[in-house]
């Protein structure tokens, strides 16, 4: 049993570390964060990591069941995170404001709500995106009626967001060294791969959805 619990450890936390991407979603936060405060962003980390941490355990839990009873496929959730990705990403590129990551001077105080970056795009999709978001699926599925391999997984998946954490915390140190002039630069950057990485998920949404047949994937 302790082999298969390892095994089951190390094959979860490469995934989820793979998926969520925690170095990845660091810089991404450092080119969305440039010019808040730091206390707000370390308080748009924590938030944002716990959101993800509850939306990836309530589809541990109950994911496999929402989606057939909704008819949504796994395909219709990379497409249109890799849209939403998309937008994001030409914004960065563009270094153009929009009401997903920034808010008004009247706002800012407050930090509406519907425009919280901690919230989208940082829970989702950054942290707990389609990726993030299958995996826990297909693993709770895969060992079900094993509460041992069941609790392993989810541990795995704590583990990365753990790590996730302090990576965003480290992100803050790297805006008050490189300045809003070089956040700027690597906000643009990111955007072009971020534009690429929302680009991609959409071809692997629309490929798995099989309109179209099977379209190019990067190695």
């Amino acid at each position: 049993m302790a082999p298969e619990i390892l095994e089951t450890a190390l094959v979860a936390f490469t995934t989820f570390f793979a998926t969520v991407g925690p170095i990845d979603v660091a810089a991404i936060f450092a080119g969305l964060t440039a010019g808040m405060p730091a206390k707000n962003r370390r308080t748009t980390a924590l938030k944002g990591v716990g959101i993800a941490a509850l939306i990836l355990l309530m589809f541990a839990f109950f994911g496999a069941g929402v989606l057939a009873s909704m008819g949504i496929t796994l395909a219709a959730l990379k497409t249109s995170g890799g849209i939403l990705l998309l937008l994001i990403g030409i914004n960065m590129v563009l270094a153009h404001p929009s009401g997903i990551n920034s808010t008004t001077a009247d706002e800012a105080e407050e930090a509406t709500h519907r425009q919280d970056i901690s919230v989208f795009p940082l829970a989702t999709p950054l942290i707990a995106g389609p990726g993030a978001i299958g995996a826990m699926v297909l693993f709770m599925a895969k060992h079900e009626g094993n509460i041992g391999l069941q609790a392993t997984v989810i541990g795995a998946l704590v583990a990365v967001l753990v790590l996730t954490l302090v990576c965003l915390l480290m992100a803050t140190q790297l805006q008050r060294v490189l300045g809003v002039t070089g956040l700027n630069v690597i906000s643009r950057i990111v955007g072009v791969l971020l534009t690429a990485l929302a680009v991609q998920f959409i071809f692997d949404g629309i490929s798995a959805s099989g309109l179209l047949g099977e379209l190019p994937q990067i190695s």
